[in-house]
């Protein structure tokens, strides 16, 4: 596959600020209880599924990575920054980091019991995303669970936005029609967190946290809440 441009663009702008953001963000989840939870939640489903191997699909420095391994997960981190890998394998030498592209990941198909996105879908330009999602399906063993976290649109009828991200340009979602999009890919949604802004916040943006999973072959997939103690969730945190 070709590389488009947006791409090379992040992974050098990653590259430049690798240092910079493993340290703002090393310690992101000791504040951030309901951060905590829906992770903890995604860990239990995948556990109880029994499907295998978690993937980190945006690793970073590998701080979220190596959390999912403190909860039992046999978690691995793929990112396409190098100096993000670097940064990874040298905080966690125990854990696995690869650098790749999440458009065309080295991963057989159907190995993966969970794959996690947390906000590395946001530097997708929209008409790159189909692809990307269709790449989280083929990796994810039937009955697997994804949990993609991204920045909501501020009006449902903006199915996407975008803003000026720190590093590199990004986008915010329509939380409905991403989820749409995720059924197409045959992702269907499981619950969903809202966590309202805070009057703090630099960005007064919703942050959402979506669990989908993979049909089992030859079966539908559970209601909203049946297979996920968090069902859906509004949160002012």
């Amino acid at each position: 596959m070709v590389e488009h441009g947006a791409l090379s663009a992040t992974r050098e702008a990653y590259d430049a600020a690798a240092s910079t953001y493993a340290q703002l963000f090393r310690d992101t989840l000791r504040d951030s209880p309901l951060d905590r939870a829906i992770l903890g939640a995604f860990a239990e489903v995948v556990s109880a599924s029994g499907k295998g191997q978690v993937a980190d699909l945006g690793c970073g420095p590998g701080h979220i990575t190596a959390y999912l391994d403190e909860l039992g997960l046999a978690a691995f981190g793929v990112d396409a920054s190098p100096a993000m890998i670097k940064l990874a394998r040298q905080a966690y030498p125990g854990l696995r980091f690869d650098v790749g592209s999440m458009a065309a990941l080295n991963i057989a198909d159907g190995v993966l019991g969970g794959a996690l996105s947390r906000w590395s879908i946001i530097h997708t330009p929209p008409q790159e995303l189909p692809i990307i999602l269709a790449e989280f399906h083929r990796v994810l063993a039937p009955g697997g669970h994804l949990l993609v976290c991204f920045s909501a649109s501020d009006d449902p009828s903006h199915l996407t936005q975008v803003f000026d991200h720190t590093v590199a340009p990004a986008y915010r979602w329509s939380p409905d029609h991403l989820a749409a999009m995720l059924r197409k890919s045959g992702l269907a949604e499981v619950a969903r967190m809202v966590r309202e802004p805070q009057p703090t916040d630099r960005r007064q943006f919703q942050e959402i946290q979506l669990l989908a999973r993979k049909a089992q072959a030859g079966a539908a997939v559970a209601d909203v809440g049946t297979s996920c103690p968090l069902g859906r969730v509004r949160s002012k945190e």
